[in-house]
């Protein structure tokens, strides 16, 4: 291992030993810290309830599914969708694929049956290059793949959860969600480092069956 690889290496873990969101995350048995993302954004914006169909897309290591199960309760249901496979989470319907592959999308269909769906969340994030106009296209190709699955799929009350990045096309990329949705808001929750660029678009009540 180089000098420099094992410095980060090193700065990683130093980091993580000292996160309070790490600890926390051991301690509640979830998968990762980000589900105090979600936690932190549904108790800002009251997302989650009992009884509600929720789509997670890129759903690995699976600690929002983790979150949003505790939340809906038996009479809920989740469905979590990721390219990766996930060891299985009681109460949560797993579909291993990428969600905009025609396979999987059929599959995914059969899953919510004729229900409309009451919430979408999405963390995902494209590889990054650490080239950031690279990886903000690629992050804006993502944010608007979950804005068209939330338009086919939401009930007329629904809401999407997606992350996206801040920086040059980030106001553009809002203004296009704006169109498509009644309100959105952005949120960036506590649990999110503040060195990074990550933040959250909360947008309600579609208006429209056509995404961008």
């Amino acid at each position: 291992m180089s000098s420099k690889r094992a410095s980060r290496t090193r700065n990683w873990a130093e980091r993580q030993r000292k996160d309070p969101y790490v600890q926390k995350a051991r301690e509640g048995a979830f998968r990762s810290r980000a589900a105090f993302k979600l936690q932190q954004l549904d108790q800002k914006d009251r997302l989650l309830r009992p009884g509600m169909l929720v789509v997670d897309l890129g759903a690995a290591p699976g600690s929002w599914s983790q979150y949003a199960v505790s939340r809906v309760g038996p009479t809920g249901t989740i469905v979590a969708v990721d390219r990766l496979e996930m060891k299985a989470i009681p109460g949560v319907h797993q579909i291993v694929g990428d969600f905009l592959d025609q396979e999987i999308s059929e599959e995914l269909h059969q899953a919510l049956g004729e229900r409309p769906v009451d919430l979408v969340i999405s963390d995902l994030a494209p590889n990054l290059s650490c080239v950031r106009t690279v990886d903000q296209t690629a992050m804006e190709s993502l944010v608007l793949a979950a804005v068209r699955f939330s338009q086919q799929h939401l009930t007329p009350n629904g809401a999407l959860v997606t992350k996206f990045f801040e920086g040059e096309q980030a106001d553009s990329l809002r203004r296009a969600i704006e169109t498509f949705f009644i309100t959105s808001r952005v949120r960036k929750p506590d649990a999110s480092r503040a060195k990074s660029t990550e933040s959250y678009i909360v947008a309600r009540r579609p208006v429209s069956a056509e995404g961008p």
